[in-house]
């Protein structure tokens, strides 16, 4: 067995055995499930909960027009006083709809004001504001001579169709799925590196510390030292995250059917033959979406731009683990490789999201700081075979350029103890 194997080997076991790693190995789905469940309770609560407004119409406009909803309660106050109103709905509503009495209507558009210790949520203000234009411009129209229930019939509502020019039907909301496939997948190569970057980083501190390193490195180069934690580090990290999806799955499943099951039942023996139809034409709906996505591709690409990605980080991760003798060294030299994955993160979210082709997203999708994010959150728009092999290269390319610069880093610093390496310094041993 060749010493670059032993090193991945030893890497990797050292990594599973770790008391830690195995904790959340196991522990990690759980929370993640549990608090799945537990903001999907705390929503079904906040759901349940109706809050009362009073409406004090001093104008008899608006009052018959404020209508009851499964979370909100309208009630009249416009009998009391101002005072006696503003005072009852502070001290057991919400807030108070208050309307003056104007000699125009057409002045209610301005100085109707909602009262409330809180900011009202945005949706309440939106339809509050729905129902005031309502109400006047129905005024206005009659006022005017128009009968406003013959214009209401008369609007028609327009629903625009999308095709091919092959003839076929086109999907709406397609851009939309891409996005979050992208997004998602991009993401995710992001907070693995993050993750399983700083593993390797504080490996090398560790033997570092410890003072094991001077006897490893009597017998095998920096160099494949270092890929050897990488390689062992990152395959311990896929192994976790493949146990985190598979318990994760089962955990959901298992939790949906205990909680739901009963229901389900009830609400399976009371499916109409409508309904049916709904969830037949619902999965064909999602058979057409998954035809126009390039699920293989996506899929591939993944894999390709991940090994390409964390390969690149890690080098430079395992390069200022070597620097430093703590992680809180480590801090000053963090930024600058974390600051490419977060502009990664937003320009591709930003470019992709309005013009996945444009110059901007094609740029970043090629420069190899950035492109396993960027170039991600494209694939699922279609991209030119030319631009992918190109952006491969590249990522590959300086994945090779950056290990030879790292080792130099690496072999330098994992020797260095007691001084904390400025950039200067760090320069300098780019010489030797």
């Amino acid at each position: 067995m060749s010493v670059l194997s032993l090193i991945i080997k030893r890497e990797f076991i050292a990594k599973v055995r770790n008391k830690s790693f195995i904790v959340m190995t196991f522990l990690g789905p759980l929370l993640i499930v549990g608090m799945t469940f537990f903001i999907a309770y705390l929503s079904s609560v906040n759901k349940g909960e109706v809050k009362t407004i009073g409406v004090h119409d001093r104008a008899s406009v608006f009052v018959n027009d404020f209508k009851d909803s499964e979370d909100i309660k309208y009630v009249n106050l416009s009998s009391l006083s101002y005072d006696k109103a503003k005072d009852s709905s502070s001290n057991a509503f919400e807030g108070l709809i208050y309307v003056p009495e104007v000699k125009n209507i057409e002045e209610l558009a301005t100085k109707t004001t909602y009262i409330s210790d809180d900011s009202p949520k945005m949706d309440f203000l939106m339809a509050l504001q729905r129902t005031i234009d309502a109400k006047l411009n129905k005024e206005n129209l009659e006022k005017l001579g128009f009968n406003s229930d013959t214009i209401e019939k008369a609007k028609i509502k327009s629903e625009v169709q999308f095709a091919k020019f092959s003839g076929e039907d086109g999907l709406k909301f397609l851009n939309e799925i891409k996005i979050a496939i992208g997004f998602a997948f991009g993401y995710l190569i992001m907070m693995f590196i993050i993750i399983y970057g700083n593993m390797v980083m504080r490996s090398v501190i560790e033997e570092k510390t410890n003072r094991i390193i001077e006897i490893i490195i009597s017998s095998v180069k920096p160099f494949k030292l270092m890929m050897g934690k990488i390689i062992g580090t990152s395959l311990a990290g896929i192994l976790q995250f493949l146990i985190w999806i598979v318990l994760g799955s089962a955990i959901m499943i298992g939790a949906s059917f205990f909680m739901g099951g009963n229901q389900e039942a009830v609400a399976t023996s009371q499916i109409t033959a409508e309904q049916a139809e709904v969830a037949t034409n619902f999965m064909d709906q999602i058979h057409l979406y998954m035809n126009e996505i390039p699920v293989a591709s996506i899929l591939i690409s993944f894999v390709v731009f991940f090994i390409g990605g964390y390969f690149l980080y890690s080098s430079f991760y395992a390069a200022i683990g070597a620097a430093v003798d703590s992680e809180t060294d480590s801090q000053q030299f963090l930024m600058p490789i974390i600051m490419p994955l977060m502009l990664a993160v937003y320009v591709g979210f930003l470019t992709v999201m309005n013009d996945p082709h444009g110059t901007v997203a094609v740029v970043f999708s090629l420069i190899p700081l950035t492109s396993p994010i960027v170039m991600l959150m494209r694939i699922p728009f279609g991209v030119p075979l030319w631009q992918l092999a190109l952006s491969v290269v590249l990522l590959y390319g300086t994945f090779i350029f950056v290990v030879w610069f790292a080792a130099k880093i690496y072999r330098v610093g994992i020797l260095m103890y007691g001084k904390k390496p400025t950039w200067k310094e760090l320069y300098k041993w780019l010489k030797y």
